[in-house]
């Protein structure tokens, strides 16, 4: 299927099925620091969250998923689609880190798709973006500096939010730091890929459950405690669920039976969320 055909399939799908969306970007640092473990956990973690999202009955027709990976330069791995379409590839390190670039591309597809979805009537949450990283930025500087700049206007203008997450010692958190004006940078001492997107999903969960303009429930508490000391292990068994709050089953019956539809009387109130590991 050529770009062209996988955007007239994309509105499709926004026509058949006008659930609100949550569109969530993942951009991932796959640079050569990465390479044996850290890829490996990093690409399991990354089928967890979509599994997850796939098993629970709001997210699996309200989230969308995009991959951005970087190294030397970046690649749109997938663009917007449900989790259960994602055919998730082995992503393989190697490479020097083009944060910057990443962080671009994956502006632009979250740009793209909000017009896609203002297109089609489909009202939409803050886009979330995640990038993850173990280190410093060493691409193009003006590419980097751009990529800051835009995000600090969206966040200054209340469209974006981010969560800045370093991965290791040699994680750049100072670079973290400008991506995240609003919350200083969580930082992770550990590989705890699948404690992290065990919390996104959840996560990602809250906001479907809540309604458009509502400020998203992150459980941000649940988060700052894995930069403090890694979760049990039998935290994460039956599902992988970390401790987080209830959603109201009442209130996720209630968005099922009636999904939101239109503009919001013609106003999309944004919440994005970038997620900086």
């Amino acid at each position: 299927m050529n770009n062209y055909d996988t955007m007239l399939a994309g509105l499709k799908d926004l026509v058949d099925n006008p659930t609100p969306r949550v569109p969530v970007a993942l951009c991932l640092d796959v640079s050569g620091s990465m390479t044996g473990t850290p890829i490996r956990e990093l690409n399991d973690g990354v089928q967890q969250y979509l599994t997850e999202i796939q098993e629970d009955d709001l997210t699996r027709y309200s989230v969308e998923t995009a991959l951005v990976s970087f190294a030397t330069g970046a690649e749109c791995v997938s663009d917007f689609e449900m989790a259960e379409r994602i055919q998730q590839p082995q992503m393989q390190a190697g490479g020097i880190t083009c944060m910057g670039e990443g962080v671009s591309l994956a502006l632009d597809l979250l740009e793209q798709r909000k017009n896609a979805y203002k297109a089609t009537g489909v009202d939409y949450y803050q886009p979330i973006l995640v990038l993850m990283s173990d280190g410093a930025p060493n691409g193009d500087p003006r590419i980097l500096n751009e990529a800051v700049q835009r995000v600090q206007d969206l966040c200054g203008q209340r469209r974006l939010t981010v969560i800045a997450v370093g991965i290791g010692p040699d994680a750049d958190l100072d670079m973290l730091a400008r991506f995240s004006p609003r919350r200083k940078p969580v930082h992770l001492h550990e590989l705890q890929f699948r404690e992290f997107f065990a919390w996104l999903s959840q996560s990602v969960a809250n906001v479907s459950a809540s309604l458009p303009g509502d400020e998203a429930d992150l459980d941000m508490d649940t988060l700052d405690a894995l930069e403090a000391e890694p979760w049990p292990a039998d935290t994460l068994c039956g599902g992988g669920k970390p401790p987080h709050k209830a959603i109201g089953e009442g209130v996720r019956k209630k968005l099922i039976k009636r999904p939101l539809q239109g503009n919001c009387g013609g106003l999309i109130k944004e919440k994005a969320l970038l997620l900086v590991l």
